[in-house]
């Protein structure tokens, strides 16, 4: 039976060891694990991945400091509720809380990778910083972390400072009159004629309007609401358009995503595949390098038999010769 304590002692190591070195101390344990008979500990070690290096620094943390990953999920659910209840001024606070405890956990983080052997200049902060911020923002991703396995980095691009804006289209007859503001009253007196040139304007009746030309019988207050009309269509055809915009970037940038995650997926069973192959050979290898010191025995063994053999038929000849001696002299 599996002693799962002496299982996750190994585990431990093996997140704790720098990725150059998970490879080797995987197969070790693989191999100690096949040699006292433990097929479902070599299996279970075997079906674990090695990780990049940013993960193995967020692993070192959360093995070595849970503490502080303690914290980090108490404030990242501290934000959710924030930004759930849109709390701006707790939010905003919290916010400030965010970037500093993420800095001082990258900070603490690179302490113990440098500790661990890992060289400061080579290590991938941003990433970290990266897995950390998405462990605030995802309960799914803080669970992750706080296990001391992950296997890559992680990112999480909807996390905000403050609340998502509520966002309306505006279609017309709600939009407030003042939006325009002074200059586009100023705008209105120019296009209407009015100051001491207003009698050269067009005739009476008639009023000038962007977009609309001279409209016969339309007043001023009428003109201004055909202008705002006018720019509320305007807005609201260029919100659609880049609705459309972001929705199409958006399906690319999953599609990419997806692709790359199928990309990953399979080189990663491919990973797993050729190191069970190298596995396989190499306890075959050890069964054929068993069977050869047995075979040399065994020659040895057949020399020694041969040896023997030979003497024994020399003292025989020799018995032969000496009985046929004694036989001719008594002749």
């Amino acid at each position: 039976m599996t002693d799962a304590n002496v299982t996750d002692d190994v585990l431990r190591r093996l997140y704790e060891e720098p990725p150059e070195g998970f490879v080797a101390t995987r197969a070790a344990a693989i191999e100690q694990a096949r040699a006292a008979g433990d097929r479902d500990t070599a299996k279970r070690l075997a079906a674990c991945k090695k990780p990049t290096v940013a993960a193995w620094v967020v692993n070192l943390l959360a093995r070595r400091r849970p503490d502080l990953i303690g914290e980090l999920v108490t404030l990242s659910e501290a934000l959710r509720s924030a930004q759930r209840d849109l709390h701006g001024d707790q939010l905003r606070e919290l916010s400030l809380q965010r970037r500093q405890f993420v800095s001082a956990l990258v900070a603490d983080a690179r302490k113990l990778a440098v500790a661990a052997g890992a060289g400061a200049g080579k290590l991938p902060l941003g990433e970290v910083e990266a897995t950390l911020t998405a462990a605030l923002a995802d309960p799914e991703v803080a669970a992750q972390v706080r296990t001391g396995r992950l296997i890559r980095a992680a990112a999480y691009a909807g996390f905000g400072e403050v609340p998502r804006p509520r966002l309306r289209l505006i279609t017309g007859g709600d939009e407030d009159p003042e939006s325009d503001g002074p200059e586009g009253d100023a705008d209105e007196g120019e296009e209407l004629g009015a100051g001491p040139e207003a009698g050269r304007g067009p005739a009476a009746g008639h009023v000038t309007t962007p977009g609309l030309g001279t409209v016969p019988g339309m007043g001023h207050e009428a003109a201004q609401e055909a202008r705002e009309r006018a720019a509320r269509e305007r807005r609201r055809r260029e919100v659609e358009r880049k609705r459309r915009e972001l929705e199409r970037e958006l399906s690319a940038a999953e599609a990419a995503e997806r692709r790359a995650d199928q990309q990953l997926e399979r080189a990663e069973t491919a990973e797993r595949d050729a190191e069970g192959l190298v596995d396989d050979l190499e306890a075959e290898l050890a069964e054929l390098e068993r069977r050869r010191a047995e075979a040399v025995a065994e020659v040895g063994r057949r020399k020694l038999a041969r040896r023997g053999a030979e003497r024994e038929t020399a003292a025989a000849r020799r018995r032969v010769g000496d009985v046929q001696a004694a036989l001719e002299d008594l002749g």
